[in-house]
């Protein structure tokens, strides 16, 4: 039997260890909210940045394509931060691209119009969203693969929902400042300035993001493969391993992220503007909804990521697509019947959505081995978020503007899903397996025995 003594030290060390994880949380999730946040307010003020930005016969194309072209760098940004993370630290990475992302979403507040300086204007607009979008290649991925390395692995999905938590908030919160500034200024004001305002916001996120990752350590599963020394020894070196020996779960997660992000854009990016232009719904009503819709979908993000521990990562994945691919055509005819079945429409997609989104972390991280675990989410996740999900408003408004097919966004997001069920199979369930060493995680391997072992005796030793 340990003695009191003993005891009460693990419990001190318990206690020490769960400080340390509320921090890294944190630290992660403010990143999330903080990149979140530029896209709720992005989506929210399309009407006015399209007005403000771009001549008079191209605004809503403009915008959509300001959102679209921050997708395509993203990875650019995958393949240069994610080897990087590998090789200096999560730490490092996350820091440095925090700062990027807030600086750029904060100077879109300040962007000239287009009446006085012309095509100026959008150009500048276009070039914000770039270093945007490269910032993000790694901010997403870091943060994720930050966060599941830190987590427990027993309690993986519980911890790691909170950074799809953070995005929540962030879209929401973005959502949230624009409708209040709508419901405070005239029309005539929001257009005038109002919607910068939101824009501002960004920075002294970024700064408290910045400094609440700089007040923590890299992961103990990166530090413990760095002092082995078997980290990587170069970016190219990184790059190299991943795409020669880690390609079948890059294409498993490609099929993943294109059902995930599709149907992410679909819902919550384009939504605004599809309401407006294919259902004729006024902004403020569209943002109405889509504040709703977001709240309900944040709350049920922890629940369904300490379900997917109990249950297993699979599982929810099943719901979700099933679930979509069988209520997305009638949910999106239920939209056209008024703002309350449109939001009760929003609302189940949204909630069939979620288990998804809540178990990213505690997946995706996991396909990986830790000398690329960086590199491999990144790249994977952004190649196909690129092509498939930034895309999707831009696609969407482009086949429902040019065929007047209001219906299409349904369709698309049924074909993602498609795919999405057709790599699930291929899947390792990794629920409870460890993260540590440098083999691919899995149930058999000898860091996942060594965990629970460990596990063990501290539960009896407690």
């Amino acid at each position: 039997m340990e003695s009191p003594l003993s005891v009460t030290g693990l419990q001190e060390t318990e206690q020490q260890r769960k400080k340390t994880l509320h921090k890294a949380i944190g630290a992660s999730a403010m990143g999330n909210f903080t990149e979140w946040f530029d896209y709720g307010v992005y989506a929210s003020t399309a009407v006015y940045l399209a007005n403000a930005l771009f001549p008079e016969d191209s605004g809503n194309f403009g915008t959509l394509l300001g959102f679209a072209i921050s997708f395509v760098l993203r990875p650019l940004g995958g393949f240069v931060w994610g080897p990087l993370g590998d090789k200096i630290g999560r730490k490092a990475v996350l820091a440095t691209t925090i700062l990027l992302m807030a600086g750029s979403t904060a100077l879109i507040g300040f962007l000239p119009t287009f009446s006085s300086v012309g095509w100026l204007a959008p150009i500048l607009l276009i070039l914000l969203r770039v270093v945007q979008g490269f910032s993000t290649g790694g901010e997403y991925g870091g943060a994720a693969t930050f966060m599941a390395e830190y987590s427990p692995d027993r309690h993986r999905g519980k911890y790691g929902s909170f950074l799809e938590f953070g995005t929540m908030c962030g879209f929401a919160g973005g959502t949230a400042i624009v409708l209040l500034l709508q419901v405070l200024l005239s029309d005539d004001q929001m257009q005038s300035f109002g919607w910068r305002i939101p824009f501002l916001f960004a920075l002294p996120m970024g700064l408290i993001g910045w400094y609440l990752r700089n007040q923590i350590h890299d992961s103990p599963v990166f530090e413990e493969v760095k002092e082995q020394n078997e980290n990587q020894d170069s970016v190219l070196a990184g790059i190299k391993q991943l795409l020669t020996q880690q390609w079948r779960p890059i294409l498993i997660l490609f099929g993943l992220v294109i059902a995930l992000n599709v149907s992410n854009y679909t819902l919550i990016a384009y939504m605004p503007t599809y309401l407006r232009s294919a259902i004729g719904m006024d902004p403020e009503s569209g943002s109405k909804i889509l504040l709703v819709a977001q709240v309900i979908m944040a709350a049920l993000i922890p629940f369904f990521g300490a379900l997917s521990d109990r249950t297993g990562r699979k599982p929810m994945w099943w719901l979700s697509l099933i679930g979509l691919l069988l209520l997305a055509w009638p949910m999106f005819e239920l939209m056209k019947q008024g703002v309350v079945w449109a939001m009760l429409a929003l609302v189940v997609l949204g909630v069939l959505y979620i288990p998804q989104l809540a178990t990213i972390t505690a997946t995706f991280p996991a396909m990986f081995p830790t000398p690329v675990r960086f590199a491999g989410f990144a790249i994977a996740y952004n190649v196909a978020t690129a092509a498939f999900g930034g895309t999707a408003p831009l696609v969407n408004e482009a086949v429902v503007d040019g065929t007047g097919q209001s219906m299409f966004p349904a369709w698309y997001m049924m074909g993602a899903c498609v795919i999405g069920l057709i790599a699930l199979p291929f899947l390792q369930e990794t629920n409870g397996c460890s993260l540590r060493g440098t083999e691919v995680p899995g149930p058999d391997t000898d860091a996942t025995r060594l965990a629970q072992i460990e596990e063990a005796r501290l539960a009896k030793a407690s």
